[in-house]
């Protein structure tokens, strides 16, 4: 199972002295994953909690992709006790973490269907053998193949070639996207083609812009690649960071290539757009130069500066990201799923999500919608920051 804190071969390349800055970014990034995941209603949100349409960026595109690029920084200090050789004890780990994470990815889908089936009024045995239609890739599973992927690639390749094969492989996705009309939201996308094919359409998401709905996955298989290379440059910036133990030479390195990437990204935007849902080479050049600049400040503020006391907060949701971002995800599932009796609706059944947002939240805002969604959200949060709090003060740290 994969390990996101900050492991003993870290503390010792900062000499004795952790850096909680890394924590916070997975805190951070999973507190906002599950901030823009589960608004009160997906149909009033402010416009920096939407996701892009199709092209652009907007501050919520940011929050799953800083994630990647963390995850590849954790894996440069988790495969360092193995000194980068490939071995089979040190494949078999990686191996044994992929598909952990991929199973648990598929169990949250699974679980979503087996309880709307149950209180569907299914049979028990339907509602669990209900694949049809579960949605096989996601977050999840793409964290799990980009991690197992990429993690196999560091320990073969020598890392003074990985950016060149990253770039290599930004280049080749660049050229498909284009001959494939990668670019467009319609079915003959590339990205789509190679989808329905391998996947089948019943097991893809359904996607809709400007009332267009079509089955296109944010997550397909095609896009993993420029997600492994994602993956792949948080790892070589985790090499920047320990190959110093000083963290003002920490800060300047980030800086660098943080501004070197997030500049070529906004540059090449003019001939291959931004675009979060195809993962587009842009998207990856950009939000991992902003993720490496952001990584760099909180480094400066947190490690250096000592400002320490304002963070604590994503502390709990960074030592155990993972664990935290399922336990959002399954939460979100039953009181999204389960009904209750209420005079809130025509039927007189509602939603525990849909009563505490009409019923508490709605007049709370005196009727203000977009506000009660996003009031819901943090208090959605913030319960599970107390579950997560509870953990971190009794040093419970999950591995996954």
């Amino acid at each position: 199972m994969y390990d996101f804190k900050i492991n003993a071969m870290e503390r010792q390349a900062t000499q004795n002295k952790r850096l909680l800055s890394l924590d916070i970014l997975r805190g951070i990034t999973i507190a906002g994953m599950i901030l823009v995941n589960n608004p009160g209603s997906w149909g009033d949100i402010y416009a920096p909690l939407r996701h892009a349409a199709w092209n652009g960026l907007t501050p919520t595109d940011l929050v799953f992709p800083f994630f990647m690029f963390i995850m590849g920084v954790s894996t440069y200090f988790s495969l360092r006790k193995y000194n980068f050789e490939f071995t089979w004890k040190s494949f078999a780990k990686i191996l044994r973490r992929t598909v952990v994470i991929f199973a648990i990815g598929l169990g949250i889908a699974w679980f979503g269907r087996f309880l709307r089936g149950i209180l569907n009024d299914k049979t028990f045995f339907d509602a669990v053998a209900n694949f049809d239609h579960i949605r096989i890739l996601g977050v999840m599973p793409r964290l799990a193949l980009c991690y197992g992927i990429g993690a196999t690639m560091a320990l073969l390749i020598p890392h003074r070639s990985l950016p060149w094969v990253v770039g290599a492989m930004l280049v080749v996705y660049a050229v498909i996207l284009l001959l494939g009309n990668g670019f467009a939201f319609s079915d003959d996308n590339v990205i789509s083609i190679v989808d329905h094919k391998v996947l089948g359409e019943n097991h893809m998401y359904t996607d809709t812009i400007d009332g267009v709905s079509l089955k296109f996955d944010p997550e397909g298989l095609l896009s993993t690649l420029p997600s492994i290379a994602h993956m792949l440059i948080g790892f070589i910036c985790g090499g920047l960071i320990l190959g110093t133990k000083d963290n003002r030479e920490r800060i300047c390195r980030l800086f660098i290539v943080g501004t070197i990437l997030t500049f070529s990204g906004f540059l090449l935007d003019f001939g291959l757009p931004i675009n979060k849902k195809i993962w587009s080479p842009t998207f990856v050049l950009t939000t991992c130069g902003l993720a490496s600049s952001f990584l760099a400040l909180l480094i400066w503020i947190i490690d250096i500066r000592g400002h320490q006391k304002w963070c604590r907060f994503f502390e709990s949701f960074g030592v155990n990201p993972l664990f935290m971002y399922c336990l959002g995800a399954v939460l979100s599932i039953v009181i999204g799923s389960v009904r209750i009796p209420s005079g809130l609706t025509e039927s007189g059944m509602i939603s525990i999500k849909g009563w505490l947002y009409k019923g508490i939240f709605m007049p709370l805002c005196q009727g203000d919608a977009t506000l009660a969604s996003l009031l819901f959200a943090i208090i959605f949060v913030l319960f599970n920051w107390c579950i997560g709090y509870i953990l971190y003060k009794k040093h419970i740290f999950i591995k996954i």
